[in-house]
């Protein structure tokens, strides 16, 4: 069963580091970043998507996903094609995403008023979602730190 592993986080976070240390040898890797010429770059990220997983191979999407209707076409995908969904939820505060972001060189640099508007933004993973797996993704003294996620239902706004 091949599997569809999506990134939660805020640039800084740690996300691209995380996949060429542990997904770079075994999953396509789908990343906006990547798509210069894309006219949709969602529509282009849930085609490579579709096609890598209807191919049977496993993919990690390499993008902020930070809102829950980011995320939900992906699930929907890999549901279509019998994958498993899995999220990695970078748990990064904005002030060391930014720093980080800082010491970046080139177009790997982005405004700091991304970082911090898309923290805002940020939505942990929710039960409704329908991932099979959810994790939590730290920054520790020895590097990426993995735990168990469990996500929380989301209350109605009243």
């Amino acid at each position: 069963m091949s599997d569809l592993v999506v990134l939660i986080g805020v640039p800084g976070s740690g996300k691209s580091s995380f996949v060429q240390q542990r997904y770079a040898a075994t999953h396509v890797h789908v990343s906006k970043d990547l798509m210069k010429s894309a006219r949709d770059k969602n529509e282009r990220q849930h085609k490579l998507v579709g096609e890598a997983l209807a191919q049977g191979r496993s993919v990690v999407v390499d993008n902020t996903n930070v809102t829950r209707a980011d995320r939900a076409p992906l699930v929907q995908i890999a549901r279509r094609h019998g994958a498993r969904a899995i999220a990695f939820f970078f748990d990064a505060p904005a002030k060391e995403c930014v720093a980080r972001n800082a010491v970046r060189l080139g177009r790997a640099r982005v405004p700091a008023v991304a970082i911090w508007a898309a923290a805002r933004r940020l939505q942990p993973p929710a039960v409704h979602e329908g991932f099979d797996e959810t994790y939590r993704v730290t920054l520790g003294p020895s590097g990426f730190e993995v735990h168990a996620f469990t996500p929380q239902p989301v209350l109605p706004l009243e």
